[in-house]
């Protein structure tokens, strides 16, 4: 998979034109502070500084240049960086004269890429060379490797290109309702869709919720660690920052490089107050435990956030506990890539009340300014997923449930839920149940067809570092879910699962888990896998369940 990756049957339609950045070995990972728009490499002593006003004179060169390629008005472009200052320049540049980009995360293979390039149309492609991404427990590391060769009739290096431009440039005038943006979900539930935001409803409410769901002031250094090509990246490190004057961190580089401490080694330097992160990341860093943390100063911190997936109980309290020791609110945001509005809560009711029955709900609301305008090419795809099941509604595709106090509990999407005789239930509820336990890391939870039942729970966990797994923690496991959900909820099979088979955005594909719970040879596409390999292994392990051999391991 490689970053200088040229779709050359795509010129068929129309000449695509690639844009090189070469890539700075002083630094191949960083991290930025917009306002000071700061980078730092792997290795903390690389750094570097951006002001708002070289930003904004790298955005208005990069413009230049793209409307010297021919780029206007409505064009698309497409961009497959790394985080690195180039990736904010050119799609700012886009926004700036008026064109389309649809940003492509820099983890997806060739073949993710040119599917990208060939739905939106684009004639350009913004790239950087010789960068090769790979799985390393669990961890994303980058090394330097040409493998495309240079094509002169279509390849321009990024130097060379900026060169002698202006560093002014006037702003395109645009309809509110003309696209901003495509950007594709991650395919973790079919094919890929190019969903397209706006102009002015999509500014707004990133604008908005940065500012008030984190409680942005002045004086606040903020941090998201996403990918800038996940929707939260768009959202919460380019524009939601930006449209408000924020100082902000861009991080290029993995959380336990070149120690386990490096997120934590970041929030002192920086005096970061506001953190913004993924359920997977704190699981991550909470194998860990407290003592990395113990190093560092985090009393700057005064509000942390979570984004992306539902978090478990365990990690939210030793995010609470640990990392904000007990004085920073939890913000768990609920929201989409379509959808833009954040619902979110700062208090884990669901640690505070037993369990309640989980009743299967659509959860909707009325349309709103940021909403997606449609997927892009595809306006009855558009109409059947989202809303014709509730006409005049937005369906998002998860259920929820509403407590006699009036709370709504997200239960996770719809063909989450299992129907065990006649009883529905949540597989993020089995789920939690399963990782309170002290030797599990992360567990996933999909059906299975029993002739009984109609569906019996089938589970895969995976278990932190040098814990076994046998009969003892099997029966433990089912007395947990039984205890915490109910006999009904009692698993039927319990699968050692050294990885989950997850995108590259670190969403668990479920329907690969169903279909080998199911023993389905063909799983269709896996390009998005972040490791394929972990498939095969899973594949093994059932063979053997089926066969009554019981697996033993130790991680």
């Amino acid at each position: 998979m490689c970053l200088m990756c040229l779709i050359k049957y795509v010129q068929k339609a129309s000449t695509l034109y690639c844009i090189m950045k070469s890539m700075n070995p002083l630094f191949p990972n960083g991290l930025i502070l917009i306002n000071l728009f700061c980078r730092e490499g792997n290795s903390p002593n690389h750094h570097q500084t951006i002001t708002y006003n070289q930003l904004l004179r790298n955005v208005c060169r990069c413009a230049n240049a793209l409307k010297l390629l021919g780029v206007k008005k409505g064009d698309r472009v497409a961009i497959y960086l790394p985080m690195i200052p180039e990736l904010v320049y050119t799609m700012l540049a886009c926004a700036r004269i008026g064109a389309v980009h649809s940003i492509v995360f820099a983890g997806f293979s060739s073949e993710s890429l040119c599917e990208r390039i060939m739905d939106a149309q684009c004639n350009i492609l913004v790239t950087a060379g010789n960068i090769k991404c790979f799985i390393e427990e669990e961890v994303w590391i980058c090394v330097f490797r040409l493998t495309t060769p240079w094509d002169e009739s279509c390849d321009i290096w990024w130097d060379d290109l900026m060169d002698g431009v202006s560093d002014e440039c006037e702003p395109e005038w645009v309809d509110s309702e003309d696209p901003l943006f495509i950007l594709y979900t991650s395919g973790s539930t079919g094919k890929p869709k190019g969903v397209v935001h706006t102009i002015t409803g999509y500014m707004l409410y990133t604008s908005l919720t940065f500012k008030y769901v984190f409680d942005y002031h002045h004086d606040d250094v903020y941090w998201c660690t996403a990918d800038i090509g996940w929707i939260t990246g768009h959202s919460y490190i380019t524009y939601g920052p930006l449209a408000n004057g924020a100082t902000s961190v861009l991080f290029e580089g993995v959380p336990v490089y070149p120690h386990v401490g490096r997120l934590w080694e970041i929030i002192e330097k920086y005096a970061v107050s506001k953190f913004y992160t993924a359920p997977t990341a704190i699981r991550l860093l909470m194998k860990y435990g407290k003592e990395p943390l113990q190093r560092y100063d985090l009393s700057s911190l005064r509000v942390l956030g979570t984004v992306g997936e539902p978090i478990n109980p365990e990690a939210w309290l030793w995010y609470y506990d640990v990392v904000g020791q007990q004085r920073c609110p939890v913000i768990d945001t609920f929201w989409q890539t379509e959808t833009v509005k954040h619902l979110q809560q700062s208090k884990p009711s669901f640690f505070l009340k037993p369990p309640l029955t989980v009743v299967k709900s659509a959860f909707y609301h009325k349309p709103w300014p940021g909403i997606m305008r449609g997927v892009y090419g595809n306006q009855e795809r558009f109409e059947s997923t989202y809303f014709r099941k509730f006409p005049g509604f937005y369906v998002t595709g998860d259920g929820c449930r509403r407590d006699k106090d009036g709370y709504y509990w997200i239960t996770g999407r719809i063909d989450d839920m299992l129907n065990v005789s006649g009883h529905l239930l949540s597989t993020a509820e089995v789920e939690a149940a399963l990782t309170e336990h002290p030797s599990v890391a992360e567990a996933a939870v999909v059906s299975r067809p029993h002739a009984v039942k109609g569906e019996c729970l089938y589970c895969f966990v995976t278990l932190k570092d040098h814990k076994e797994f046998n009969r003892t923690l099997m029966e433990e496991l089912k007395r947990k879910v039984r205890e915490k959900i109910g006999p009904i909820a009692t698993p039927d099979f319990i699968q050692n699962a050294p990885g989950l088979p997850k995108t590259r955005s670190g969403k668990i594909m479920r329907r690969v888990l169903r279909q080998i719970a199911r023993n389905e040879k063909d799983l269709g596409d896996l390009s998005t896998l972040a490791d394929p390999k972990v498939v095969e292994v899973l594949f093994i392990r059932f063979s053997l369940i089926s066969f009554g051999v019981f697996f033993y391991s130790v991680r």
